[in-house]
């Protein structure tokens, strides 16, 4: 009889510890995920800033193509008009 009682106790013992193990791996699965997710929108938030940059742009390429290239001068080339004075930034 005591033999009994004591399987039992060892079963009950067991699938507890397993229990615990099951719940603490799954509380640190979640905060593993929710870290990823919170980088994953920090992306996000990036690349939206970027797509409407780019859009930004090619609006004012495709609307006003002659200042775009009078842009695209003066910043890739540092070319200046007639009668300006350089600013050159050491930054």
């Amino acid at each position: 009889m005591k033999k009994k009682h004591n399987f039992k106790k060892i079963i009950l013992v067991l699938a507890s510890v397993y229990v615990g193990y099951i719940l603490v791996s799954t509380q640190l699965d979640m905060i593993k995920i929710k870290k990823d997710i919170k980088v994953k929108q920090q992306e996000l938030v990036k690349l939206k800033e970027k797509n409407q940059k780019l859009q930004d742009d090619f609006k004012f390429m495709t609307e006003n193509p002659d200042a775009y290239k009078e842009k695209l001068a003066r910043e890739r080339l540092g070319l200046i008009k007639e009668g300006e004075t350089p600013v050159i930034d050491k930054n």
